[in-house]
Order: C-alpha cells, then structure tokens, then sequence
C-alpha cells in the first residue's frame, strides 16, 4: 500500500506503472486506486494508493490492531486465502472482506476509545 496527498498525481503517472507492469483496475471506492501486475490466472502484485489522510487513520489502525491481535489476524488472513482461491473478481473479494474488515477496525478504533467509522464508501 502506497499513500499519496494527490491521487489525481498518481494517475497522471500511470504510464510509469504501466512499464512496470501495473494495470489501473477501477475498484469503485472513492479515494483508493488500484494497481495489478502480472496475469489474471497468477496476479504477483496489488498496489493500492489512498489518499494519505485516510492511510494514516484506517489502514494503519487496522495494521497496528492485527499486529497486537494474532487470533483476529489469523481469521483476516485465512478469509483473505480463501477469498483469493475463489476468483479473480477483485471487486467481489474487496466487498466479501469487507464485514470482517469493518468488524475488526470498529474494535480497533474501540481499543483508542473512538467511535465506529464504515470502511467502505460507495
């Protein structure tokens, strides 16, 4: 995960990612842009890129949550192999992870005595 002030920046380079590899996938989330390298039947790499304000507030809380709960990063990553074998649709596995990702930053920000937020916007 990549963060960026100016999402409209990063799009203005995509030719870059582009040698490198990357294609641009639309994920329908505002703020968020998605980048996909390698064939669809074996993707080798995901680089997202937010909007630095939220990096900072609900990628890296649910980061430091996972770090200090092994039980709830277990359940994250296994729903996150089993998702991945499933197919190739990454809107379908963003939306299926959403509910865990949702119930598991809400016990984050809890932890920090802030209130609940959605994760996903539509």
């Amino acid at each position: 995960m990549a963060a960026a002030g100016d999402l409209e920046g990063v799009g203005a380079r995509e030719g870059d990612l582009h040698l490198l590899g990357y294609g641009f996938h639309d994920t329908g989330m505002p703020g968020r842009l998605l980048y996909r390298r390698g064939p669809a039947s074996a993707r080798a790499h995901h680089l997202h890129v937010v909007q630095a304000r939220y990096l900072l507030t609900r990628n890296q809380l649910l980061r430091d949550y996972l770090r200090g709960h092994p039980d709830d990063a277990a359940r994250y990553g296994a729903l996150k192999k089993r998702l991945a074998a499933l197919d190739d649709n990454g809107d379908d596995y963003t939306r299926a992870k959403t509910e865990l990702i949702q119930e598991l930053t809400d016990k984050a920000r809890a932890e920090r005595g802030l209130p609940p937020a959605p994760v996903r916007e539509e």
